[in-house]
């Protein structure tokens, strides 16, 4: 009877996610609450660099991104749903309070109602804009990292980032593009591909270029959240 040798199996080992409780997802959240309703604000600017055409968001949103695959990668689909819904109904609010604050009466010797119109009254088309780009290519970028990791487990950290921030700004960037043109002023083809393509090109390039260091956090959430080192139970 010939001996038996034990083959280590070729599956990948089963994902692991922390549990979202800590101070530290909380962090995250608040991050990305914050950037993306400076971002919205930034948006209602159209800016010219060049032969670039983008808007005053365009440096800020890409951390949005960032931070999901933050959320994604440690925490779960579950928890990033949980953030991107949050983020979008924190967006909603700061848009309700921007119109408050327009609509209450000016001072005799304020100065600044015009101005104030101007800057935060189309926020609102810039929230739809960004708020519908936002939930369908962030919902998808971690939709695609999630379902990534759970098929390769840990292994593949770079590849996952890469690919799932490709899929979901490109979504993102064509919806967001499509509303947010008109309310910027952008009438022609030409002139809203462009718009389009620098988005897509820039926010994309971006979070590749950051991908070390995203990776370099993730690793860092991994090692101090409680739970996320315990093995995952085998099916």
């Amino acid at each position: 009877m010939g001996v038996e040798t034990a083959m280590p199996s070729a599956r990948p080992s089963r994902a692991r996610f922390a549990t979202p409780g800590s101070a530290y997802f909380s962090t995250l959240l608040t991050l990305m609450g914050a950037v993306v309703i400076l971002s919205n604000i930034g948006a209602s600017k159209g800016v010219i660099i060049g032969p670039l055409v983008t808007d005053g968001g365009f440096f800020l949103f890409p951390l949005a991104y960032i931070l999901g695959d933050v959320i994604s990668e440690v925490y779960g689909l579950k928890a990033a749903r949980r953030s991107i819904i949050t983020t979008f109904a924190l967006a909603i609010f700061a848009v309700v309070c921007f119109w408050i604050m327009i609509q209450l009466p000016a001072a005799e010797f304020y100065d600044g109602q015009e101005a104030l119109e101007r800057t935060l009254g189309p926020v609102w088309q810039i929230v739809l804009a960004s708020g519908l780009g936002f939930l369908v290519g962030q919902l998808t970028n971690s939709w695609v990292l999630v379902r990534l990791k759970e098929r390769f487990g840990e292994r593949g950290l770079i590849g996952r980032l890469v690919g799932s921030s490709g899929v979901g700004e490109l979504l993102d960037t064509v919806i967001f593009c499509s509303v947010a043109a008109p309310v910027l002023g952008i009438a022609d083809a030409g002139t809203f591909l462009n718009y389009v393509v620098v988005g897509f090109v820039y926010k994309t390039a971006v979070e590749v270029l950051f991908v070390p260091v995203t990776a370099l956090v993730i690793r860092w959430f991994k090692k101090v959240e409680p739970g996320y080192n315990v093995e995952p139970t085998q099916p």
